[in-house]
């Protein structure tokens, strides 16, 4: 027997499950307990859930993480301890403790596409950024100087943790960090929306000085050993280099992420 009078439409119900997609893709875990008693200390972070492990012993940490959890009104969930560290997904680093964080920055890049700050935006995007102390500085550098965005795939990059959060002193849940699944196939999309990829690489003679662009700009850093992959620098209309002297090759990427943040500001 079917209901001839339906509460909701189909459209409705996909509307529905879009809005709540939307919801939870812009929510990052974290986990350890320092880590997590930063980000709740942090007036501009919104907690949505605690996830605590049921065999956590008492201890004045974790009794501060629940205060402020409860004062910014988060649901509070025990697990046992094989649920949790399927949340947190790391069970060897999460002590018993991690937290879905709504953080003002945080979204995937159709989002920011959607609705862009300003019309030539720059952005960061990161391809094979192996090293958490390298995003942690980048993240740092993106946040405080004239960056947009950090285009940021959920792998082949260092993933989020407690060393990647110290490393960018905290401004990790402030930062505009733009979630995607796959580099090349994000920036295909905003390159179909008018955005020129320009690749930093040490074997071309065209120098960051001289890219000027007047549309949005997304600047593509590579890992550290092997540089942009090919995929992606195929995508790259643009390839330029930082002049070196003394013999110097190459800088270290977050240095070059921070002369590229500081550019037009200096």
């Amino acid at each position: 027997m079917t209901d001839k009078n339906p509460t909701t439409t189909p459209s409705q119900d996909s509307e529905a499950y879009k809005a709540k997609k939307r919801f939870f893709d812009s929510l990052m875990t974290v986990y350890g307990r320092k880590t997590v008693l930063e980000a709740l200390e942090d007036k501009s972070v919104s907690i949505y859930r605690l996830h605590l492990a049921k065999s956590n012993k008492s201890a004045s940490i974790v009794d501060e993480i629940i205060s402020l959890a409860q004062k910014k009104g988060a649901e509070i969930l025990y697990h046992e301890r094989t649920a949790l560290s399927r949340i947190s997904k790391n069970a060897t680093q999460d002590q018993g403790v991690a937290a879905d964080l709504q953080l003002p920055g945080y979204q995937t890049f159709e989002q920011f596409l959607e609705q862009p700050p300003k019309k030539n935006y720059r952005l960061l995007a990161l391809d094979g950024i192996t090293n958490p102390q390298n995003l942690g500085m980048i993240i740092r550098s993106a946040c405080a100087g004239n960056i947009d965005g950090i285009l940021l795939p959920m792998k082949g990059n260092a993933q989020i943790d407690p060393l990647v959060i110290k490393a960018s002193a905290g401004t990790l849940f402030r930062a505009p960090i733009l979630r995607c699944q796959n580099l090349s196939q994000a920036l295909q999309q905003f390159i179909a929306k008018g955005a020129v990829a320009c690749a930093l690489s040490s074997h071309t003679e065209k120098q960051l000085s001289t890219f000027t662009p007047t549309t949005p700009a997304i600047y593509v850093l590579g890992n550290e050993t092997h540089g942009v992959s090919a995929e992606v620098f195929a995508l790259c209309a643009e390839k330029v280099k930082i002049p070196m002297n003394n013999g110097v090759e190459s800088l270290n990427v977050a240095v070059t992420a921070a002369l590229i943040a500081f550019r037009d500001l200096l």
